[in-house]
C-alpha cells in the first residue's frame, strides 16, 4: 500500500516508524513531515489543512490511504473533503468525519454526548455571550476550585482552573466577552473540578468494533515534580500501572461501549482513534475529554508496545472488518522523554544545531520540532525530540530512557529527568 500521514510532530514520527516496518506498505508519505520522518519515507511540502493539494497529491502518487495526526484537518472536515470528491473519495482517511470530529471539536457537543449517553463525567454547564451573567451567577453556587474550558480548539490553552469565585469570574468574562480565546471561547464550559489521577486510553474503532490501545499517561508541567507552566506534553509512559485489569474492565463497560453505541445511535460514522482523557477517582473512571486522534507524546510510548501490524488494522479500520484483524501488545514498558527549546512553553529560538542523535542505541529517537538544514538537524519548534525506550519494567525503562535524552545535545536543551518516577 502507499500511505501517506498527514502532520509534523513526535505523533506522525512515531506513525511513520510503526508504517515503515510491516511488509504491506509499499511507499510512504509525510506531508509535511520533519527531519526525522524522512528516514521512513518521503516528506512532501503540503499543509495539513491544503485539503485539494493532499487530494492532488494523492491521485498522482497513487495513494491508498490516508492517516490524519493533528485535530484541526478533522475538525475541518479533511474526511468528507475526500468522500465528496468523486476522483478521491475511493481513498479511505484514517480519521473521523466532521461530525464525529466534533467530540474534540466542541467541548459542549462532548459533554452533551456524554450525558445523552449516561457516560460518568464531571458536572458542566455550557454559557455564552446572551447568558454571560446567568453564567456568573452559576459559579457563586459552585464548589472551588472550578474548571473553565473553552468550546473550540484553543491550541490546548483553552482550560483553566481557578481556585478563586473571584477569578472565576474575571476568566470566564475574559473568555467570553474579550474573546481570550478567540472564537474559540465564545462558549465556555464551566466544570466540576475532580481530583484524582489523570491517564488516557485509546481506542481505534471501525464504527462497529474497537480495539482498545495501550493505556498511558502523560506529564503536562514544564518543571520537575509537576511544577510550571502547562506544555504539550514533556514525556509519557505506558501501561500505567493504576489502570490494573479492574481499572481498565470498568472504562470499557462504562466509557468504551457506550462511547461507540453512542455515536451509532447518534448516526456518527466514525473511523479512526479516540483518545479518552480520564480521571482516576478513587478506582472510578471518568472521562475529561475525548480527542478525536492519538496523543502526543502518549503515540510515542503506545505504539511501540503494539506488536501487531498496524497496516493491517488501518486496512481493517478502512474495510470494517477490524473485529477479526490479529492485535498482540508487549507485556515491555515504554517510557518517553521529551527534549525542549530553551525558555518553552514561552519564547525560545529555533535553528539551533541538534548533535548527537546517533549515540543513542537503546532507545528511538522521534522527531518533532525539527528540520533539516544544509545536511544539519536543527531544531523547529518548542518540543524537539521524544526519546522513546521499552524495557521489561518501568524503573529500568525510566533509567534508559533518561540516560539516553541525555546523550542528546543542542544549545539549552532542557527535559525532565522525573518521568514516570511518581509512578514506583
Amino acid at each position: 500500500m502507499n500511505i501517506l500521514i498527514i502532520g509534523s510532530g513526535g505523533r506522525e514520527s512515531a506513525f511513520a516508524y510503526k508504517l515503515s516496518k510491516s511488509p504491506k506498505l509499499n511507499q510512504l508519505f509525510i506531508a509535511p513531515g520533519n527531519a526525522g520522518t524522512s528516514q521512513y519515507g518521503q516528506n512532501v511540502n503540503l499543509k495539513v489543512t491544503d485539503f485539494g493539494g493532499i487530494a492532488s497529491f494523492a491521485i498522482e502518487n497513487a495513494v491508498d490511504m490516508i492517516l490524519v495526526g493533528p485535530e484541526e484537518p478533522l475538525v475541518k472536515g479533511i474526511h468528507d473533503y475526500f468522500l465528496n470528491r468523486e476522483d478521491v473519495k475511493h481513498i479511505p482517511v484514517i480519521g473521523p468525519q466532521q461530525k464525529g470530529a466534533q467530540l474534540e471539536g466542541s467541548k459542549d457537543f462532548s459533554k452533551e454526548f456524554m450525558l445523552r449517553h449516561e457516560i460518568p463525567t464531571a458536572a458542566y454547564k455550557s454559557f455564552n455571550k446572551s447568558n454571560l451573567e446567568a453564567g456568573l451567577a452559576y459559579l457563586e453556587t459552585q464548589k472551588l476550585p472550578i474548571v473553565l474550558k473553552a468550546d473550540g480548539l484553543a491550541a490546548g490553552k483553552g482550560v483553566l482552573i481557578c481556585e478563586t469565585l473571584e477569578d472565576a469570574k474575571a476568566e470566564l468574562k475574559a473568555m467570553i466577552a474579550d474573546a481570550k480565546f478567540g472564537d474559540a471561547s465564545s462558549v465556555v464550559v464551566i466544570e466540576e473540578f475532580l481530583k484524582g489521577i489523570e491517564l488516557s486510553v485509546f481506542v481505534l474503532t471501525d464504527g462497529e468494533s474497537y480495539k482498545v490501545l495501550p493505556s498511558a499517561k502523560d506529564y503536562k508541567r514544564i518543571g520537575e515534580g509537576d511544577t510550571g507552566l502547562n506544555t504539550g506534553g514533556m514525556g509519557s509512559i505506558s501501561p500505567v500501572p493504576f489502570a490494573d485489569e479492574t481499572f481498565l474492565s470498568k472504562v470499557e463497560e462504562r466509557i468504551i461501549k457506550p462511547t461507540i453505541e453512542g455515536l451509532k445511535k447518534d448516526d456518527i460514522p466514525y473511523k479512526g482513534f479516540i483518545f479518552i482523557g480520564l480521571m482516576n477517582l478513587d478506582g472510578e473512571p471518568y472521562v475529561i475529554e475525548y480527542n478525536v486522534r492519538m496523543g502526543d507524546p502518549e503515540t510515542e510510548s503506545v505504539l511501540p508496545r503494539i506488536e501487531s501490524d498496524l497496516v493491517d488494522l488501518l486496512e481493517g479500520v478502512a474495510t470494517g472488518d477490524l473485529g477479526s484483524r490479529n492485535y498482540t501488545v508487549s507485556s515491555k514498558t515504554a517510557v518517553t522523554v521529551v527534549l525542549v527549546s530553551g525558555g518553552y512553553p514561552g519564547d525560545y529560538e529555533s535553528g539551533i544545531e541538534i548533535n548527537n542523535i546517533e549515540n543513542v542505541e537503546d532507545s528511538i529517537v522521534f522527531h518533532a520540532g525539527t528540520k533539516e538544514v544544509d545536511g544539519k538537524v536543527v531544531t523547529a519548534g518548542g518540543r524537539v525530540l521524544a526519546v522513546t525506550t521499552l524495557q521489561d519494567n518501568l524503573f529500568d525503562a525510566l533509567q534508559q530512557a533518561t540516560a539516553d535524552a541525555g546523550r542528546i545535545f543542542f544549545e539549552r536543551m532542557y527535559f525532565r529527568k522525573d518521568i514516570g518516577f511518581d509512578l514506583i
